[in-house]
């Protein structure tokens, strides 16, 4: 028998294919370069890193569950109990591909963000717990005139923890939690990027109650035909948005889309309309300032008490980050003065043997106030008036 030509990059694998030496084990099942894998009904070997998300939560489910060409159904025998799928019957594998990908954003792993670790923002606190974690844990109040809110907006100025509220609400709520952005459904392929919102929402539909949480939406649906360089693809996005958000109201389906932006007036009209709560995530107030300072620098019983009265007063249009940064730069004053010590001697100081930092003293706290600044004060008196002339509750 003549030898087989060998193979180039020309060569197509026509006719029966050559099954790959495989190593047998006890259990019968095939192991190829120490790799777990698949074979399908050709006999062709898939390696696990290969097989997508969908046949990856097939395998992890034992493998009860088959495809049916485009989504897979569920097959479950007389004694199991069927579940739900991963993905909902798409039209289409192309639909199907699509919801694979957007499938990784959905939010598994619990942020740990409880609603009393966040000071302050009892109004956005109390309003999330009434649009969102009320009609979950008593949908029967809910009905009628009292039908959830499907859009909810937090606007504010940067740092003043609206992405901690989004956190808190996929740590309280017992919902599907899709953490989305620009990147999640922005292609640069023509038609994908509305398909991805079609999707988006079918997926949330599919695995409701879930939230859709959309940071700096204002980079998706900015105000339409204002710039003339805006394109025919960034049109078509944002009203396949507004289309499916508006869809929202027309199911029984608890399916609730949480936007955060800093830049509220950017938004377009119609957007703010099926964004019905509006809620406005002020700078913390003195009390809140308070709290936050006691947290994160503490005062030690052996030590000086440190002046929380000064950091409230002088902090007057700090946000929450900013105030993060001045406790930073406080407590790097007593690390600095260490550090010269140990730069000083020319030996080695083992790690076992390496002196203690000393305590934050006033004076660390006035040098901490004189190098921060501020970052979120500038627009602050635009947020109040978008507040009164959109928001959708006044702060009390």
């Amino acid at each position: 028998m003549a030898d087989q030509p060998a193979l180039t990059r020309w060569t197509f694998p026509f006719g029966r294919k050559n099954a790959p030496a495989l190593d047998a084990t006890e259990n019968g099942d095939a192991v190829q370069n120490g790799n777990s894998s698949t074979v399908n009904g050709n006999g062709y070997v898939r390696n696990t890193a290969e097989l997508s998300i969908y046949e990856q939560y097939n395998q992890a489910n034992g493998g009860s569950t088959h495809s049916n060409g485009v989504n897979g159904v569920q097959s479950a025998g007389v004694a199991e109990k069927p579940q739900r799928s991963l993905l909902p019957p798409f039209e289409s594998a192309e639909m199907r591909a699509l919801g694979e990908s957007l499938s990784r954003d959905i939010l598994r792993g619990n942020p740990d963000v409880k609603w009393e670790s966040i000071k302050g923002l009892e109004t956005a606190k109390r309003l999330l717990k009434e649009a969102v974690v009320m009609p979950i844990k008593y949908p029967k109040y809910f009905k009628g005139l009292l039908t959830p809110w499907k859009g909810i907006l937090l606007f504010g100025p940067p740092g003043t923890g609206k992405t901690m509220l989004a956190k808190a609400v996929a740590t309280e709520c017992n919902t599907t939690f899709f953490n989305i952005s620009a990147s999640s459904v922005v292609s640069k392929w023509r038609g994908d990027s509305e398909k991805l919102i079609k999707v988006l929402f079918e997926l949330a539909r599919h695995h409701a109650p879930s939230t859709i949480f959309l940071d700096e939406i204002d980079a998706i649906i900015s105000q339409r035909g204002e710039a003339r360089s805006e394109h025919e693809a960034s049109r078509r996005l944002k009203t396949e948005l507004l289309i499916q958000m508006d869809g929202l109201n027309r199911t029984d389906e608890l399916v609730f889309v949480l936007a955060a932006t800093n830049l509220p007036w950017e938004l377009d009209a119609a957007m703010l309309r099926r964004l019905e709560k509006r809620i406005l995530v002020p700078l913390p107030e003195p009390e809140a300032r308070c709290a936050m300072f006691e947290e994160l620098l503490p005062s030690l019983p052996e030590e000086a008490p440190l002046p929380y009265d000064l950091l409230v007063e002088k902090t007057e249009g700090f946000s929450g980050s900013d105030i993060r940064l001045l406790c930073k730069e406080a407590a790097m004053q007593p690390l600095r003065r260490l550090m010269e010590q140990l730069e000083e001697k020319e030996e080695v100081v083992p790690e076992d043997e390496l002196p203690n930092v000393g305590p934050i003293t006033v004076r660390d706290i006035e040098m901490a106030l004189q190098n921060t600044r501020p970052s979120a004060h500038i627009h602050a008196p635009r947020y109040d008036k978008f507040n009164s002339d959109y928001g959708s509750h006044v702060l009390q």
